[in-house]
């Protein structure tokens, strides 16, 4: 059978119905076989959650000067979750659109490979999100102490 009404799932691995994956697959599997906007998403967002905890960090350490930074931590509450969320509904399309141009119905472990890589996107985007959102109560507690100092 060919491989090509499967190339919009985006994972090589679904190269047939019914293929077998080999071994386990992982976290750094299913980023290793993501679609290039997938793998570029999933690194955009590893990379603000960890300028998450880098500005929420440095803002803490600066002390009573409480200056830049804010926006970005405030901005990336609700931008993580809604990038990542972005993300698994294009690899759900590209999915559904794989499934639709299919001659025969693949098993769900020929599915599974899509599915953990719209779960990876998504729980990237929440966990930058939750960083965020940590780091932002920090700041804001200490901006609290500081003006409420007498």
């Amino acid at each position: 059978m060919s491989a090509k009404p499967y190339a919009l799932l985006s994972l090589p691995i679904l190269a047939a119905a019914g293929a077998a994956v080999a071994a386990p697959l992982k976290p750094m599997g299913v980023f290793a076989h993501a679609a290039p906007i997938s793998k570029a998403l999933m690194v955009t967002l590893a990379v603000l959650a960890v300028a998450a905890l880098v500005v929420g960090v440095f803002k803490l350490m600066r002390g009573p000067q409480l200056n830049g930074g804010s926006a970005f931590l405030s901005s990336l509450r609700f931008g993580g979750p809604l990038i990542g969320l972005l993300g698994a509904a294009w690899v759900g399309l590209s999915m559904f659109m794989g499934l639709a141009n299919s001659p025969v119905t693949p098993e769900l472990k020929v599915l599974a490979p899509g599915l953990a890589e719209a779960a990876l996107l998504l729980g990237l985007g929440f966990l930058s999100g939750v960083a965020a959102v940590i780091m932002n109560w920090m700041v804001e507690a200490r901006i609290d102490r500081a003006i409420l100092r007498p």
